[in-house]
């Protein structure tokens, strides 16, 4: 087994690696005209020829418009990015056994309001952490509703089921481990900080997934809360 300084280390490497990763997607193939699933396939060949991504341990989102307001389970009808419009990637690339979970939002054009939500995602993500930081006792639930509370200080609407969930080595998925405790949701009243089965830290990913339903637009930002 590896150390916790071993564990800490190889999973910020991955995210410095799933940053690298989402500055080249942001540079060179975001664009007007291009569909949800054509810009997936090109990410998908970006991440094998330049990062040398063979897996992912989660399905690759890319919603734009409309399909924003769509949390992780659901798979909305294919749409084109239009010239003014917003979309989020949320990706789970694995580094050699490592996992990855990363997330951001983008505007195309210069809607004010859509600017707005992708800057608010990303203060809140910053938000979320600082509280968890300073909060050592914090339950899963109790973390979930102050990330709502997030969303409706800034005038959003919080547009998913939790706020983090845990993230590890490849498969972390495989760990015998009770999903009521994997994620920090209403229904979790555990503290977050403990061990895992494997005798180890926990490390969770927060996701910060924001919408207003009445313009059909939403934002997300998503990274390591517990590391950096």
């Amino acid at each position: 087994m590896h150390s916790e300084t071993q564990r800490v280390a190889a999973l910020a490497e991955a995210q410095r690696k799933a940053a690298a990763f989402f500055d080249r997607i942001a540079a060179s193939l975001i664009r007007p005209g291009i569909s949800e699933s054509q810009l997936t396939r090109e990410i998908a060949e970006l991440g094998c020829r330049e990062f040398g991504i063979g897996r992912n341990w989660h399905k690759r989102i890319v919603r734009a418009g409309i399909n924003t307001l769509a949390p992780y389970d659901e798979n909305p009808p294919d749409l084109t990015l239009g010239a003014d419009d917003i979309l989020f990637i949320d990706l789970g690339p694995v580094f050699e056994e490592w996992e990855a979970d990363f997330g951001r939002t983008y505007v195309i054009g210069s809607d004010p309001h859509k600017l707005r939500l992708r800057d608010d995602v990303a203060a809140a993500f910053a938000a979320g952490k600082k509280y968890y930081q300073e909060h050592p006792h914090i339950t899963g639930s109790g973390f979930y509703a102050y990330v709502r509370q997030l969303a409706e200080r800034a005038g959003w609407e919080f547009g998913g089921s939790l706020a983090a969930h845990m993230i590890g080595e490849f498969p972390h998925k495989s760990l015998p481990v009770d999903k009521s405790v994997a994620w920090a949701d209403a229904g979790n009243h555990t503290p977050m900080r403990g061990l895992d089965p494997l005798g180890r830290e926990r490390h969770w990913i927060l996701e910060i997934h924001f919408v207003d339903r009445t313009r059909g637009i939403g934002g997300f930002y998503e990274e390591l809360l517990t590391i950096g």
